[in-house]
């Protein structure tokens, strides 16, 4: 068969874009997505369970294979050689949704794609014959499907640096799942609903990256605290333990990501709720976390896209919380209030832009906080 090829990216500085193909102008790594037949074989193969390549995020061990559900989910691999080829197999959830990525080379710009295929290949090539470290993240969320990692091949993987010893994990909504927020391919109302997808580039990967921290985003599009929006049957509370948090099913072992820090931001879906009714389950909330990470500090949020009625009583409620809290003995839960609206993006959420300055305004709270 021949292989149907696509090539996809994001518009930054050193990068052409000729309709549905982006190409590198200069020197770089040349990124192509196509289609696959069949998985190789041989020794430069490496299964998706290799032990050298380093998966973060909620993920389940399939055989060899490593799904990824949750959005800011990445794998990361070191390798020398000119080139190297990553096996992504798509769910297609509903038969057409088909996950992004972003896929990130040594010190290159991040490169966002869309898979097509059911089998899909990333290949790369263009490279100097050294070592590399190859970072590749799921920007959609469990909603959208599942991404399994089938495998990698290249001339020799090799081991990583250690990584990063602080760790932040992001609980929350559409806003903490990176949606509405890229416009570089598709505008707003255009396309599906998750084509402005990217967990990559939202305020909690790059508030963990501006601190050398690794992280995870626990978060589902149109979740809350007490009500969800859309017609969801589920709240946060029933599916934080979930490794699929957009189904309340397959079990999390918390084991394998302990925070230092646990962000909430939750209540944009919820509206105004009674206050007792609300600040209830957050207290309840808080604490399950707590019987969790018995060590972490948990930062609560107010909604960065919240509208001024809706921000006043967060704002309210979340120091109410949090006083209770700290009055009850546990004085590592902390509020942090974010300086204003943003909501230049799709359907009200934060954009690209504004997802940075999100990230900044948290980088420099928790830095201090945490003494970091």
């Amino acid at each position: 068969m021949t292989p149907k090829t696509v090539f996809f990216g994001l518009l930054l500085a050193g990068w052409l874009h000729f309709g549905a193909t982006a190409v590198c102008a200069g020197q770089g790594p040349h990124i192509v997505l196509r289609e696959r037949d069949t998985l190789p074989s041989g020794p430069r193969f490496h299964k998706g369970n290799d032990p050298l390549i380093r998966v973060t995020g909620r993920t389940q061990v399939i055989g060899s294979r490593m799904r990824m559900w949750q959005p800011g989910t990445y794998l990361e691999a070191a390798f020398r050689g000119i080139s190297c080829e990553i096996y992504l197999d798509d769910e297609v959830l509903w038969g057409t949704s088909h996950n992004y990525i972003e896929v990130i080379v040594d010190h290159a710009p991040p490169v966002r794609l869309q898979t097509r295929y059911s089998h899909n290949t990333v290949a790369i090539d263009g490279l100097g014959n050294t070592r590399h470290v190859i970072t590749l993240c799921k920007n959609t969320e469990a909603g959208i499907g599942y991404l399994d990692l089938a495998g990698m091949t290249c001339r020799q993987l090799v081991a990583l640096p250690q990584p990063p010893g602080r760790r932040i994990e992001c609980i929350g909504n559409s806003i903490t799942c990176g949606a509405g927020m890229d416009l570089a391919a598709i505008p707003c109302g255009k396309g599906q609903w998750y084509d402005q997808h990217n967990a990559y580039m939202s305020y909690g990967a790059r508030t963990a990256r501006s601190l050398h921290a690794q992280w995870m985003l626990s978060s589902v599009s149109g979740i809350g605290l007490v009500h969800s929006c859309c017609k969801m049957s589920i709240t946060m509370p029933a599916v934080f333990d979930k490794t699929d948090m957009r189904d309340d099913s397959i079990p999390w072992d918390f084991n394998r990501f302990v925070p230092d820090v646990v962000t909430i931001c939750l209540g944009q879906n919820d509206g105004v709720q009674d206050s007792t009714v609300f600040c209830s389950a957050y207290v309840n909330f808080v604490r399950q976390i707590r019987s969790r990470y018995p060590e972490a500090h948990i930062i609560c949020l107010n909604s960065p896209m919240a509208d001024p009625p809706l921000d006043a009583v967060l704002r309210k409620y979340i120091g109410s919380v949090v006083a209770y809290l700290n009055g009850s003995g546990d004085r590592g839960v902390y509020a942090y209030y974010f300086s204003k609206q943003f909501h230049s993006g799709c359907g009200g959420h934060p954009d690209l832009e504004e997802h940075a300055q999100i990230a900044r305004e948290l980088t420099q709270f928790v830095a201090k906080n945490e003494h970091w």
